[in-house]
Formats: C-alpha cells, sequence, structure tokens
C-alpha cells in the first residue's frame, strides 16, 4: 500500500530514480494505491541531463521536481491472488506514463507484478524483463 509521501524507485530509462506520491488516482473511498493504480508522483532525484541526447530521448526526459502520472507496479505488501498464493516484493516500484497510459521510457529495468495485465498495462508487462 501507498499512501502520500510514500517513496519508491523509477524503474524505466526515463531519467528518473525515485518519486515520491502526492496523489492516489482512484474512485474509491481509500486513499492508498496497489499494484496497478494511477498515482500522481513528484520527482525526487534524477540523473544528470545530458546534452549530447538525441531529440527523441531527450523529450521523454524527466527532471528533478517534476509532477507527472505514474503506475505502481511492485509493492512491499503482500498481494493475495485468487488462486491462493501470496506474493511480495522487496520495495515499492512504479513507471512514468503519459496522459495516454503509455509508458514515458523506452525499457523497464526489472520485474514487475502480473496483475497489471487485469488493468491493460499489457505495454508495461511486455517492456518488463519478467512478470511475476
Amino acid at each position: 500500500m501507498l499512501y502520500l509521501k510514500s517513496l519508491m524507485k523509477v524503474i524505466d530509462n526515463s531519467g528518473a530514480l525515485q518519486a515520491e506520491c502526492i496523489k492516489v488516482l482512484r474512485k474509491s473511498p481509500f486513499n492508498y494505491a496497489s499494484v496497478g493504480d494511477e498515482i500522481v508522483c513528484v520527482i525526487k532525484k534524477a540523473r544528470p541531463f545530458n546534452a549530447n541526447l538525441t531529440a527523441a530521448s531527450a523529450a521523454n526526459r524527466v527532471k528533478k521536481g517534476d509532477v507527472v502520472h505514474a503506475v505502481v507496479v511492485r509493492t512491499k505488501q503482500p498481494i493475495q491472488r485468487s488462486d491462493g498464493t501470496v506474493i511480495r516484493f522487496d520495495d515499492n516500484a512504479c513507471v512514468l506514463i503519459n496522459k495516454n497510459k503509455e509508458p514515458l521510457g523506452t525499457r523497464i529495468s526489472s520485474v514487475v507484478s502480473r496483475e497489471l495485465s487485469e488493468k491493460n498495462y499489457n505495454k508495461i508487462i511486455s517492456m518488463a524483463p519478467k512478470a511475476i
């Protein structure tokens, strides 16, 4: 479960390293985010900006202080699946998305949860090296 002010890793190559949740975009009375939920976050740490990048990759770069939308792909909170298995990750992680719910980065560096397919984030699952 991710609440307001929760810190998480950004696992795509958009330039961000760490993000902080500032709003959960969910249409229910709960104010926490779990795997597959969309959040608004602010970038806390980012890679240094390199002027030698091509125009296409420079357009998708984010800087420290930018406010962006993201999808939660891993949580420390255990996830109960319908077949009875329980899965838990070591950290909280997200992937940055644009207004069309497409990922900003072109690569995802680590594993994601399979529950993203239920929320129609199939592009993120296909870009990840493994979906658990």
